[in-house]
């Protein structure tokens, strides 16, 4: 028992039960809290605020464990196919009722787009396909989760400002009890960080609050300011489907850049032509042909013989908001059949 007991009496106590193990992680999350309290207030949350709410959280495990479980950067050496994806997030259901969301808000999404340039079926699509358009927007208390993955540390610069971000939220009026989301933080109709609701909601409906949670127009508008924000031009469409004969030399289109941000996902695509030169390796597009002038990278998801797709640089925008190539062309796709 000595080499117990020389660890102290929580060491023992771990060893019989492991709950002082638990006990330990509270104790060091309190103080963790307690001392971000300074940095909070410098970075302008209210004291009372913070006050408020720091007594009331305790550190949640399960989303410390569900970030722990994300993948990694390894390189993967194969690709699934984009079919079975596609059919999960572009299926009749989704796109029924994105099509009525998309009826029932004509005026405001006219007004929308001719505000922002940002076209109307790219926000009904991005709603749709981040939470089923509001169908599930997450059950977990933001301040709890973001503050138990800012202690853990993983990824504790993100995590922290966020947490910090939530609490200026409060500070702007937001209710407690509308802080619910992912288990990484997030939140609403269009799945906002809390740094990103900051920068980025809008009141689309006059009401004087940026009400992404139950507001529609608000919704709809605080998606297409985060799309100008990100660069969206207005008048290109973000890709075309396109048959590539099976002789073009795809090592003399191929990228030779590399990507500073999300390299495995650029990495997929082609370097950058004009549509009239695309046209010219014989490339046929399965619908209308953008302007010739229009520059695009070639994607292959389903690798040679399959269905391809010439992206445009606002499909890099889609992939600003989640950069995953499946998730930017289910996008992409979900808005040409709910405006059709």
């Amino acid at each position: 028992m000595a080499r117990i007991w020389r660890g102290g009496a929580l060491a023992a106590l771990a060893l019989l039960g492991g709950a002082p193990a638990q006990a330990q992680d509270d104790a060091g999350f309190q103080a963790y809290l307690a001392g971000l309290r300074g940095q909070a207030i410098a970075q302008g949350v209210s004291p009372a605020t913070f006050d408020a709410v720091a007594p009331t959280l305790t550190l949640n495990p399960r989303v410390v464990a569900l970030d722990r479980a994300q993948p990694g950067n390894e390189a993967s050496t194969t690709s699934p196919p984009f079919a079975p994806y596609r059919a999960q997030h572009v299926d009749a259901a989704r796109i029924g009722r994105g099509q009525r969301v998309y009826q029932a808000q004509r005026a405001q999404l006219s007004a929308i787009e001719s505000q922002t340039g940002v076209p109307e079926a790219i926000m009904v699509a991005i709603w749709g396909h981040e939470t089923n358009y509001g169908a599930y927007t997450g059950n977990f208390d933001l301040l709890r989760s973001l503050a138990s993955l800012a202690y853990d540390g993983r990824r504790r610069e993100l995590f922290q400002g966020e947490f910090i971000a939530a609490l200026k939220m409060l500070d702007r009026g937001v209710p407690r009890e509308q802080l619910k989301g992912s288990w990484a933080g997030a939140t609403g109709n269009p799945q906002f960080l809390p740094s990103i609701y900051l920068r980025l909601a809008r009141d689309g409906d006059g009401d004087g609050r940026a009400d992404i949670w139950s507001s529609q127009p608000d919704t709809l508008a605080s998606i297409a300011n985060y799309f100008a924000s990100a660069g969206w031009r207005a008048g290109e469409p973000w890709g075309v489907a396109v048959t590539v004969p099976a002789e073009m030399d795809r090592a003399e289109v191929r990228n030779r850049l590399v990507s500073p941000r999300c390299p495995r996902v650029f990495a997929r695509h082609s370097g950058w032509r004009t549509m009239a030169e695309w046209r010219a390796l014989g490339v046929s597009a399965q619908g209308a042909w953008p302007a010739d002038r229009t520059l695009a990278t070639l994607f292959e998801p389903d690798g040679p013989g399959a269905t391809a797709y010439l992206l445009t640089g606002n499909y890099r925008v889609i992939l600003d908001y989640n950069c995953s190539n499946f998730y930017a062309l289910s996008v992409g796709l979900l808005a040409d059949a709910v405006e059709r």
